[in-house]
């Protein structure tokens, strides 16, 4: 195998694994558990955050 054939064999197994490496999940950028301010709220209470339903991913057995 040539350099040129080994160099675009490299290149083209390496271009999918980095576009996986780019999957991932959306969430909150913040430490679980951290409270936000919250403007609309008298102070010294707590209002509870809207809760985003878990769905499965298919890589997420890879996680």
């Amino acid at each position: 195998m040539t350099l040129t054939k080994a160099a675009r064999l490299a290149l083209v197994l390496a271009i999918p694994g980095l576009v996986l490496i780019g999957c991932g999940r959306k969430g909150d950028l913040d430490r679980p558990g951290a409270t936000t301010l919250n403007t609309k709220a008298p102070a010294g209470t707590v209002e509870e955050k809207d809760t985003v339903e878990d769905r499965p991913f298919l890589l997420d057995p890879l996680l």
